[in-house]
C-alpha cells in the first residue's frame, strides 16, 4: 500500500511537470508566433531582445532579425551562467533558446516578405497579444524567455537601480530608436505597442490566476463541508462565529476554488441552505496544497 502510494505521488508529480513543460513549450510559441508573423514583418519595436533585433536588422540587412534573436539571447544566456553558475534557471534557457529555434525555423519555413495585412493598427494588436499570453504563461510557471529578465538580474546583482525603471527605461530608447530607423509611423505604433504592452501582460497573468475565496456562514456546516471536501476535493477552514444581533452561532466554512468549482459551490449551498451568507472575492496568488508551492 505505501508503495502504491509513493508509486502515485510520483507519477502526479511526473504528469505535473509534463504538464508545466508542455505549458512552457506552448507559452513560448505563442510568444515566438507574435514576434515573427507581426512584429518582424511591420518593424514593430517594443523593447526587449526582439525590439533591438528589429532595429539591428534594419541596418544590417544580410542578418535576419530571428538571427540576432538567437545571438543575443545565446550571448545573455553565456552571461547568466558565468555570472550566476548553476543558480540559472534551466526553465529560462530551456524558453530562451526554444524561442530562438522557433522563430529561426519560422524564418525558413514561412518568409515573410511584407506583412500579412494592410492594417497596421490589427497587427499591432496581435503583435503585443500573443507575446503578452505567451509571457503571462511562463511567469506563471516560474520561467521566462530570457532577454532583459537576464539583464534585469545583473542589474540586481550588481547596481542599485530600481529595476523596473530601468527595464522602462530601455524599453523606452529601443522604441524611440524605431523613429529614427523607421520613421514617425512605425515609431508611434511602437510607442503605442509598449504602452499596452506594459499593462496587458499583467492583465493576463491576474486573470489566469484568478480563483474565487469563499466565506460562507452558514447554520447546516454538516450539509456543505462534505460537497467541498468529497465532490470537488478541495480543503476548507472552519471557523466558529455569533451573529452580532441575533448571537446565535453560526459556522463560518473558508475555502477557495477555481471558477468552474465556484459555479457548483454556489448553487449547492443555495440549494442545501437557502438562509445561509456568501461572500465570494477574486484572489489571485494562492499559496499552498492544491496551488502553488512555497518557493
Amino acid at each position: 500500500m505505501i508503495g502504491s502510494a509513493v508509486k502515485t505521488d510520483a507519477q502526479k508529480k511526473t504528469a505535473r511537470q509534463l504538464r508545466e513543460w508542455a505549458l512552457m513549450t506552448l507559452g513560448t510559441l505563442l510568444l515566438a508566433s507574435g514576434v515573427y508573423f507581426f512584429k518582424f514583418p511591420n518593424n514593430f519595436s517594443t523593447g526587449g531582445v526582439s525590439g533591438l533585433s528589429v532595429i539591428l536588422g534594419h541596418y544590417f540587412p544580410s542578418i535576419t532579425p530571428g538571427d540576432f534573436v538567437m545571438v543575443i539571447n545565446v550571448a545573455l544566456l553565456l552571461i547568466g551562467f558565468a555570472v550566476f553558475g548553476r543558480s540559472f534557471g534551466i526553465r529560462t534557457c530551456y524558453c530562451s533558446l526554444l524561442m530562438s529555434v522557433f522563430i529561426w525555423v519560422m524564418e525558413r519555413a514561412v518568409p515573410l516578405s511584407a506583412p500579412m495585412t494592410s492594417q497596421p493598427l490589427m497587427e499591432l494588436i496581435f503583435a503585443v497579444g500573443l507575446p503578452a499570453v505567451g509571457s503571462a504563461i511562463l511567469f506563471n510557471l516560474d520561467a521566462s524567455s530570457g532577454g532583459t529578465d537576464i539583464v534585469a538580474m545583473l542589474l540586481r546583482k550588481f547596481t542599485t537601480l530600481n529595476i523596473g525603471n530601468a527595464l522602462m527605461a530601455s524599453d523606452c530608447i529601443i522604441t524611440v530608436m524605431a523613429c529614427v530607423a523607421f520613421g514617425m509611423e512605425t515609431g508611434l505604433f511602437s510607442i503605442l505597442g509598449l504602452v499596452i504592452k506594459s499593462v496587458m501582460v499583467d492583465m493576463v497573468l491576474e486573470n489566469i490566476n484568478i480563483h474565487k475565496c469563499f466565506h460562507i456562514i452558514t447554520a447546516h456546516p454538516e450539509l456543505v463541508e462534505p460537497f467541498i471536501t468529497q465532490t470537488l476535493h478541495r480543503g476548507a477552514t472552519e471557523l466558529h462565529g455569533e451573529g452580532a444581533y441575533t448571537h446565535e452561532g453560526r459556522t463560518v466554512l473558508l475555502t477557495v476554488v477555481n471558477r468552474r468549482e465556484a459555479v457548483l459551490l454556489r448553487r449547492h449551498v443555495k440549494k442545501v441552505d437557502p438562509g445561509a451568507f456568501l461572500l465570494i472575492t477574486n484572489t489571485g496568488e494562492i499559496i499552498g496544497k492544491g496551488f502553488r508551492g512555497v518557493n
